[in-house]
């Protein structure tokens, strides 16, 4: 009845992975290479947990 009260973890994920770009970028610009690599790599683990999620959702709804 309130489902659409629940917010999908896979859409929380995806905003999350798009702000630590931008934030990486930013940290970038102003030239901190070494913070830049920080954000990427856990950005990347991000965008891993999606991969894990859209995989899994695709999986069961098959």
């Amino acid at each position: 009845m309130f489902g659409w009260l629940k917010q999908d973890p896979v859409k929380k994920l995806e905003l999350e992975y798009a702000r630590m770009l931008k934030h990486a970028r930013d940290v970038q610009r102003n030239g901190d290479i070494v913070r830049y690599s920080e954000i990427m790599a856990e950005a990347d683990a991000v965008l891993r947990q999606i991969d894990e999620s859209t995989d899994d959702s695709q999986a069961g709804g098959s």
